[in-house]
């Protein structure tokens, strides 16, 4: 398969196109671009200057990727928005680039953001995420691995998701949601079903929800709660516990609260 781009679309010639590009008709690819090998774009899309797509994408129709940032700082500088390999981005998704702030929005490899998804400015995300449709991300969000976030649901700027969460539809995100977790308008449990489908082991499933039973269902506080853990020798040679409560000392804007406190 040869690169194919449509007679009816506007592709730079300053834009570095890779091999086995598909291009699809009325989209536009603007000076600087860059569209990684065996990668297809849809009609009526975006692609803007500070756009960099990894090879094997699938960018739908009238997607928008790498357009200028949502941000009354921003002043045109040069700034970019990575896309990983293998990563599907639906029909009027909108990621936007960096601004001077990080320079950079990154999206990793094998994501697949749904329809009318927005990513916003300098956020950061990892590998293997799903965003269903209309899920909204301000500025500054840092989503790591294997996270799942539900429709229609607004992420607050600076706000952090932790690795194998799953966030409900229609829930509003204003704090940090910890690694391994159900997260609906508060903490709802351990994401055990997602865990166990990765392979996590049945002993690993004991020592996280032994952990996050003393932070949410003790009556202790976060402080109180992770002193304990530190202290739970049993609890010691997890790694994934260890990376919860690294989370949590990283955490500036806190964690969700739990199902008494709805914080």
């Amino acid at each position: 398969m040869s690169t194919a781009i449509d007679s009816a679309a506007r592709v730079s010639p300053k834009a570095h196109i890779g091999a086995d590009v598909s291009i699809g008709p009325f989209t536009i690819v603007e000076d600087g671009a860059v569209i990684g090998d065996g990668t297809t774009v849809g009609a009526n899309a975006l692609i803007g200057r500070g756009a960099r797509i990894g090879k094997a994408c699938k960018i739908h129709h009238g997607a928008i990727v790498g357009h200028e940032p949502q941000d009354l700082k921003y002043a045109g500088e040069a700034t970019t928005c990575e896309i990983g390999d293998r990563t599907v981005i639906r029909e009027y998704a909108t990621l936007h680039r960096g601004t001077s702030d990080g320079g950079r929005t990154i999206i990793g490899s094998d994501c697949f953001i749904m329809g009318y998804v927005h990513i916003a400015h300098d956020c950061i995300l990892g590998n293997k995420i799903i965003m269903a449709n209309a899920a909204m991300m301000a500025g500054h969000c840092e989503v790591e691995d294997h996270v799942t976030i539900g429709g229609i649901t607004p992420i607050h700027q600076f706000v952090r998701i932790g690795c194998h969460a799953m966030i409900g539809g229609g829930v509003r995100v204003p704090k940090d949601v910890p690694p391994y977790v159900l997260a609906g308008n508060f903490f709802q449990g351990l994401n055990s079903i997602g865990l166990r489908r990765r392979g996590f082991s049945p002993e690993v499933l004991s020592a996280l929800d032994k952990a996050y039973n003393l932070i949410y269902r003790s009556g202790m506080n976060v402080s109180q709660a992770v002193s304990r853990i530190k202290d739970d020798e049993s609890l010691a040679p997890f790694s994934e516990v260890q990376h919860v409560l690294t989370f949590i000392a990283n955490s500036k804007r806190g964690i969700i609260g739990g199902p008494r406190s709805h914080r």
